[in-house]
């Protein structure tokens, strides 16, 4: 598998592609906005949008889905129904943070742990892992040793707890016990920043180490 970080949005927040070498069939997570952009990409690696992917229902990580189901016809898979109070005020998001009248949309399929999505032969492990919203889930590759968690976690910090619905306690268990079992080994692309591996964080992240809180 093979992946591409699209920044997007005024938050810079990862939109990433991931794609099947072999099938050139290509899923897209979290296209928060600069649809044009993500379609350049696709085009670019001569890709077929086959699915977009969702972690959560924040408007910089999905505030492009119903703009680019318009254009696709793509299905969209994720996040986790407990989500869906985040997906449905999309419009009111739009106020809140300053973004231009965002839709909401409907996803074809919500996910729970456990689940897989598919894309060409690419399977994806679904991982329910609340408290930065309580419907955010992550994407595991494990032939790869990748992940893209969203805002659950990132270099030297974790996701914000302080949205409606976030829990800080929550979340630092769905990283121990959700990501972290993973493995130490295990590269991740966060919603916002550069990557890191869970070892790296596991061992200097100060909210994880034992250095805050």
């Amino acid at each position: 598998m093979r992946y591409q970080i699209i920044p997007v949005t005024l938050f810079e927040q990862n939109c990433t592609l991931f794609w099947c070498e072999k099938t050139r069939q290509a899923a897209v997570i979290d296209p928060g906005g600069d649809i044009e952009r993500i379609l350049r990409a696709v085009e670019d690696e001569k890709l077929t949008l086959a699915k977009i992917l969702v972690t959560h229902g924040h408007i910089d990580h999905a505030g492009g889905v119903a703009a680019l189901v318009e254009r696709t016809g793509v299905p969209v898979e994720g996040p986790h129904e407990e989500d869906r109070f985040w997906i449905d005020g999309m419009p009111q998001q739009s106020k809140m943070f300053g973004f231009p009248n965002v839709r909401s949309f409907a996803p074809t399929r919500w996910l729970r742990g456990g689940d897989k999505v598919s894309f060409g032969e690419i399977e994806l492990d679904v991982l329910h892992c609340p408290g930065h919203t309580p419907g955010h889930v992550v994407f595991f590759h494990a032939p790869s040793r990748l992940a893209q968690v969203g805002d659950v976690l990132f270099q030297g910090s974790i996701g914000r707890t302080d949205f409606p619905r976030g829990d800080y306690d929550t979340l630092i268990r769905s990283i121990k016990e959700q990501l972290f079992p993973l493995g130490d080994d295990v590269s991740f692309i966060p919603g916002h920043g550069p990557m890191s591996t869970f070892g790296e964080e596991r061992q200097y992240n100060p909210f994880l180490s034992g250095r805050f809180g």
